[in-house]
């Protein structure tokens, strides 16, 4: 479990850099572009590689890989098991390439038949500029994976260094010729293609120092791990493809709104997976190849420790980071993005949506660790179940809600897909392991609860006290996120320390280790 720990520890620093990485990069995108319809446009186009990214890279093939790995590499060593990760590369890689062929095409009828607006027409440029993206990212997503299974967690988690990087140089080559946004957007584009191959590139090479080959010769030994690849990938597809049309459905509803509203949106989730990327999906990273192991050789026992300790790691770091997000929302987003077109009233209009999504982060995080629990039981189908039942909710209360609220109804519709998800997920688990249950993690969670409200209560009367030092908004903003925010979580972990919360004395451990 040690071990476990300090794996956790790699991923999230190594994430922690990728995703402050990313807020710059946003931070230029939004100053160069601001709430307009070119940032809009672009982030719509830029949900299309990305959902084929979710569904076969790090959602359902990822899923479906891990466990089948697992036991060909147990069973019959490393080069075997590379060997059947050939097959699976292989098979992917042919249909991605007809994936990209289709949608490409698909994409240039639209543009050159459909009567579209000039929102609808530039969304639908730039979604097939960046199409080829997807390949890459997906490949190198599942080459990711195999090598988390093999310990090496570093290297993918710094994969998305990559196209931060790649996105950034191409921005600042595009404003270093006082380019227009409609020139500017197409930068980025090119940003998104190059990063994309470079992540694909990197990851690779890595495995190949692990004894990696590739060949795009099929061999019929694998066929029966190959089968129960294929009946745990479908069904996590089915599920999968639920979330990322989920998604694609509020992104394309807020795009309906008005110029602005796709990229408002993305901009306060993006924040509130700050967070999430950097510990709950790190967390997530290292726990569901273990749990599987567990499960593989018939430790049941292990297998419900390990998914309590997780569960207990995600409260811990969720519950106080959605409070900060709440209460903390306006300097947050002011300090961050308030720069060149980016003005204080998008701010404003930033502020409740990050807040929504603040109070809806620990579910968010719950329901995301449950399904990787679930998956590494190989349950499929009662996660692609509950996923339905969220994307029905999701756009019926969406579309009910952005009638009275706009933007924040769809916030709110989101959110409260997401509560409902984490229930009943956690709900699926508890009944199928008689040790998953609310018993075994209330201690830990009355701590967390606890230590995280005296956090809240002291941002909220220092917001109060640094109003009262006369300074701008924007310096306000720079000093709760230098000042207030560091302090704020010295307070919350000195509580956990003093309250003896379970999962930290691991992390002491490690310390001494060292």
């Amino acid at each position: 479990m040690l071990q476990s720990f300090k794996n956790i520890a790699t991923v999230s620093s190594t994430t922690l850099g990728s995703r402050l990485l990313g807020l710059v990069r946003d931070a230029m995108i939004f100053a160069a572009l601001g709430t307009s319809i070119w940032s809009s446009a672009f982030i719509v186009a830029f949900t299309l590689p990305n959902l084929f990214r979710r569904l076969f890279g790090e959602g359902a093939l990822n899923s479906a890989l891990v466990p089948t790995f697992s036991d060909v590499l147990g069973r019959d060593g490393r080069t075997k098991a590379l060997g059947f990760f050939n097959q699976v590369f292989l098979r992917a890689l042919t249909v991605l390439l007809i994936i990209l062929v289709i949608g490409i095409v698909s994409l240039g009828l639209i543009i050159k038949l459909g009567n579209l607006s000039q929102r609808w027409f530039l969304g639908a440029q730039l979604a097939m500029g960046m199409l080829p993206y997807m390949l890459f990212i997906c490949l190198a997503a599942i080459v990711s994976v195999v090598l988390n299974i093999f310990g090496r967690f570093a290297i993918a988690a710094l994969t998305p260094v990559i196209l931060n990087v790649a996105i950034i140089v191409a921005l600042y080559f595009g404003m270093s010729q006082n380019s227009t946004q409609s020139v500017l957007v197409w930068w980025i584009c090119g940003g998104v293609l190059c990063g994309g191959i470079l992540q694909f590139l990197l990851p690779s090479l890595n495995l190949f120092k692990l004894g990696w080959r590739p060949s795009l010769i099929s061999n019929q030994q694998f066929d029966q791990s190959l089968r129960e690849l294929w009946q745990l990938f479908l069904p996590g597809l089915i599920g999968a493809a639920i979330l990322q049309i989920n998604i694609l459905v509020s992104r394309l509803l807020a795009f309906s709104l008005n110029d602005t509203a796709a990229s408002e949106l993305y901009l306060a989730s993006r924040l509130m997976e700050l967070p999430l990327g950097v510990f709950t999906i790190s967390i997530v990273t290292v726990f569901f190849p273990l749990m599987a192991k567990y499960l593989t050789s018939g430790d049941h026992i292990g297998f419900a420790h390990s998914f309590n300790s997780g569960m207990r790691l995600v409260l811990a770091i969720s519950l106080p980071a959605g409070m900060g997000l709440f209460i903390l929302s306006e300097p947050i987003i002011r300090a961050l993005f308030q720069w060149g077109a980016f003005d204080s009233s998008s701010v404003l209009k930033i502020v409740p949506l990050l807040a929504i999504y603040g109070l809806g982060l620990p579910f968010y995080s719950v329901a995301t660790y449950s399904t990787r629990g679930l998956y590494a039981a190989k349950n499929m189908s009662y996660p692609v179940k509950i996923a339905g039942l969220c994307l029905v909710l999701n756009a019926l209360l969406g579309i009910f809600l952005m009638q009275f609220l706009a933007e924040r109804g769809l916030a709110f519709a989101n959110v409260l897909a997401a509560v409902a998800q984490a229930l009943l997920l956690w709900i699926a688990l508890s009944k199928s392991h008689a040790l998953i249950n609310i018993k075994h993690i209330w201690n830990a969670l009355k701590k967390v609860l606890f230590a995280s409200l005296v956090m809240g209560g002291t941002c909220y009367v220092s917001l109060f006290i640094i109003a009262s030092l006369g300074m701008s908004p924007k310096s306000e903003a720079y000093f709760v996120v230098a000042f207030l925010i560091p302090t704020a979580t010295v307070v919350y972990c000195s509580l956990l320390y003093f309250l003896d919360f379970e999962e930290l004395s691991n992390f002491r451990k490690i310390l001494n280790h060292r």
